[in-house]
């Protein structure tokens, strides 16, 4: 009866004290639109992921689902992760904005995180997104340069206003060193479909395009830039260096992972609040990727100077004069673009030929 006794007051204790190490474990869930061996945004929000484990340790438990839908199935990933305990969820794709507020409003002792949203409804949504237009300056400097069919091509996801601003704030970098670049942009409704990338890229090179861009997620351009041989491409949220050091001469990167570590901490302590995120290269949310031998070095060097003055705020990359398609004022010399206008953004520039889908 005493041995009975014995184990079962350990049995609870041993209970008890998994019950408070599991109260004091903070889980963090990731929703993932594409999946994480993507190579791209996907691969970098799990590498931010991985950073929050290896900064907290065993006081976190991450948890994430991969290639989920923007629509209803995103609503019923993100209800099962509140229901198995998340306090702290990040929805990492523009799709998943009314999915992300209509579970929380079901769940206010949650804290959610939308990525390049603008939605907060509840006093328990956040929303982030990095001011990928800036990279994409960098990016258009260099295209205008190394083009010389004049013809870049934009593979283009979904006529939102981030893609839009990107293609505007290339267009605008390549033009100035090349006034007679043309842009040609193929838009492909998908954040991540290899197969559709690499028609899309297919396609642009066979108009001519001797530089590809992209607002998609695989390297499937690279790979028809690499097969058609003289075509230069830019990796996109990653490095995608294994297509350095050509026909990838240079990439934007995606660093997520200090936002997450800041918000992981924020709900641990209890000093999480409902906030509007959106930083750049200064605040280190957005990267250029090693520039290759393959770029010119005063190019280079150019670039990096572009680099340098966005990150300290001596340059904005939507600097007057700058006219809408059609050639309408917009911003006189030396006016720069207000944030609010740049995150509704939904018209070209001057220059770029074409209409956005509506």
């Amino acid at each position: 009866m005493r041995i009975t006794t014995l184990l079962a007051s350990a049995a609870i204790a041993l209970g008890l004290v998994t019950a408070a190490v599991a109260e004091d474990t903070t889980k963090v869930g990731f929703v993932y639109v594409g999946p994480v061996g993507d190579g791209g945004w996907t691969f970098t929000h799990d590498q931010a992921r991985q950073a929050v484990e290896a900064e907290f340790g065993d006081a976190v438990e991450t948890v994430f689902v991969e290639s989920v839908a923007e629509g209803p199935d995103a609503e019923r990933v993100l209800t099962q992760m509140a229901l198995d305990g998340a306090d702290l969820i990040f929805t990492t794709s523009f799709g998943y904005m009314d999915a992300t507020n209509n579970v929380a409003a079901k769940f206010p002792d949650v804290k959610f995180e939308h990525a390049t949203g603008y939605k907060r409804l509840h006093p328990n949504v956040s929303t982030y997104s990095a001011r990928f237009y800036e990279g994409r300056a960098v990016q258009g400097h260099i295209a205008g340069n190394m083009t010389e069919s004049n013809i870049i091509g934009y593979i283009a996801s979904y006529p939102i206003p981030e893609v839009i601003r990107g293609i505007n704030s290339a267009y605008l970098h390549a033009s100035k060193v090349n006034p007679d670049v043309e842009f040609k942009i193929i838009w492909v409704y998908t954040w991540f479909d290899p197969a559709k990338e690499a028609d899309a890229a297919k396609t642009l090179i066979d108009q001519g395009a001797d530089v590809i861009l992209q607002h998609t997620d695989s390297t499937a351009p690279h790979a028809a830039a690499q097969e058609a041989g003289n075509v230069v491409t830019f990796g996109q949220a990653s490095d995608m260096s294994a297509y350095a050091p050509f026909p990838r001469v240079s990439a934007i990167l995606d660093e997520w992972g200090d936002y997450y570590i800041a918000r992981t901490r924020a709900v641990m302590d209890g000093t999480w609040e409902s906030v509007d995120t959106w930083h750049g290269i200064g605040d280190g949310m957005v990267g250029i990727g090693e520039i290759t031998d393959a770029v010119p070095a005063n190019v280079a060097e150019e670039a990096m100077a572009m680099k340098a003055a966005l990150a300290d705020g001596s340059y904005h990359a939507f600097t007057g004069p700058i006219n809408k398609q059609d050639g309408s004022a917009w911003l006189a010399e030396g006016e720069v673009a207000d944030d609010g206008t740049l995150a509704g953004m939904n018209f070209y520039v001057e220059g770029i030929t074409g209409e956005i889908p509506q």
